[in-house]
């Protein structure tokens, strides 16, 4: 009887088991793929890109952060500057002369400021892209696959779609959102395509209206893309998608949105990088909406985030 109950048992398991690889959809780049979307960076686009550069100008599309940044809890950043083996006025001798320095310590969470989500940052059901699973690749020494030291530079062309424009205020309001219908508006309006390879950002001027005069509030809430709109925007094939909001998505979530589900479709589901707090302000500001996007984050091996600052070049 026992041994017939185990047989039953393993039936079921193994049933299990086979619904959960059913519902689990393999990547467009194969089964043994990690960089998803980072697959469309080309020698082709990247030289179709370099013809977006026409004044000679660059802009860091990066935040400076510190020690009071606001950041989704528990993360914090501490940055202390130390002189080894100075104390007292000591003098490093052993240069041939009498040199001195100073050196810094960082203790960090990643996720802080402007900052790429890897493709195993935000999974569903235990699956993260590529139907990795969380047991096989979540160690605490740092992720064994999807890690982003593997992610290859990112460049490609950029463009910024104006939602604050579209919606005609200079700072959406928190938990404003939008989806397909107002993305196609916005780009009709605003003249931009958006097409395979592109990196795709939404400027809705949380960072330009918040990020200082109120820090409390850009930290704790947000406008953003809607899930509708997200799998939308994954239809387009992009190479990443972005916002001037620390999250993408809007906060509070709208009604019958599951929240930052968005990070779902866009990395579990499809392998499309998230790039988050892009200070698209100034680019903007500069009459610019289309770009040369140049990004190489710090490879540090099996990171979940990388803190970034890519930059525009037009």
């Amino acid at each position: 009887m026992k041994i017939k109950h185990l047989t039953g048992l393993t039936c079921v398991l193994t049933l299990a088991a086979s619904i959960a690889t059913a519902e689990c959809a393999y990547s467009k780049w194969g089964a043994e793929d990690t960089i998803g979307s980072a697959n469309l960076v080309t020698p082709e686009r990247t030289l179709m890109a370099s013809k977006l550069i026409k004044q000679g100008k660059s802009m860091p599309l990066g935040i400076t952060i510190g020690s009071d940044t606001p950041a989704f809890p528990p993360r914090s950043l501490n940055l202390q500057v130390v002189q080894p083996n100075q104390q007292g006025g000591q003098k490093l001798s052993g240069f041939g002369y009498e040199g001195n320095y100073n050196d810094d310590i960082l203790q960090t969470w990643v996720g802080i400021g402007s900052q790429l989500d890897g493709l195993g940052h935000l999974g569903e059901g235990g699956k993260y892209y590529n139907c990795l699973d969380e047991k096989e690749i979540s160690v605490i020494t740092g992720l064994t696959k999807l890690g982003t030291h593997d992610v290859p530079p990112l460049v490609g062309r950029a463009v910024i779609l104006d939602m604050a424009k579209h919606f005609g205020v200079d700072v959406m309001e928190a938990g404003a959102h939008f989806g397909s219908d107002d993305i196609k508006a916005a780009a009709e309006a605003q003249n931009v395509t958006m097409g395979e390879g592109d990196i795709i950002l939404f400027h809705t001027g949380w960072t330009d209206g918040k990020f200082e005069s109120d820090p409390t509030a850009w930290g704790s809430s947000e406008p953003g893309l809607n899930n509708e709109g997200a799998v939308y925007i994954a239809s387009l094939n992009p190479m990443a998608v972005g916002a001037d909001t620390w999250g993408v998505e809007p906060i509070p979530a709208p009604e019958g949105d599951k929240i930052f589900y968005g990070h779902v479709t866009l990395l579990k589901e499809n392998g499309i990088y998230i790039l988050e707090t892009m200070n698209t302000g100034p680019v903007l500001r500069d009459g610019v909406n289309e770009f040369m996007f140049v990004l190489g984050q710090a490879r540090i091996k099996g990171t979940v985030q990388a803190m970034i600052n890519p930059v525009a070049l037009y």
